[in-house]
């Protein structure tokens, strides 16, 4: 894998943005309060398209089963991110954000989404310096 963590650009952050994130029984909007968390919080995380560069298909499949491996030991839902035509698959784990940040830089991914109870849905941008 080539493609780095970047910074993300305005275009970038309204598509994160107005994207709808479904996993299980969980459908996610930033800056919208979340039903369904039963006192949890959920992490959506990705591990297609590193670097917000499009991937084929079959190895976006790849990475996001090598994903679910590293999650086999805690709550999570197999879902996706979609923006109008452009879909890709995430994953909603109850894991500590700390985690989260380690697994997205592992997959080079911009960005996680925490949905918390009693919160609005929040965008968290991953850095090299994350946690």
């Amino acid at each position: 894998m080539t493609a780095r963590i970047r910074p993300l650009t305005p275009a970038l952050l309204r598509a994160y943005r107005l994207t709808i994130y479904r996993a299980g029984p969980l459908e996610v909007r930033i800056g919208q309060r979340t039903s369904g968390l039963k006192g949890q919080t959920f992490i959506f995380l990705g591990a297609a398209n590193p670097g917000g560069r499009r991937y084929p298909d079959a190895w976006n499949v790849r990475m996001t089963q090598r994903l679910c491996r590293h999650l086999r030991h805690v709550t999570f839902f197999i879902g996706e991110g979609r923006l109008g035509q452009w879909c890709e698959p995430m994953i909603a784990a109850a894991l500590p954000l700390a985690r989260a940040f380690r697994l997205a830089r592992l997959f080079r991914q911009n960005a996680v989404v925490v949905a918390a109870p009693d919160r609005p849905a929040r965008l968290v941008p991953i850095s090299p310096h994350s946690p």
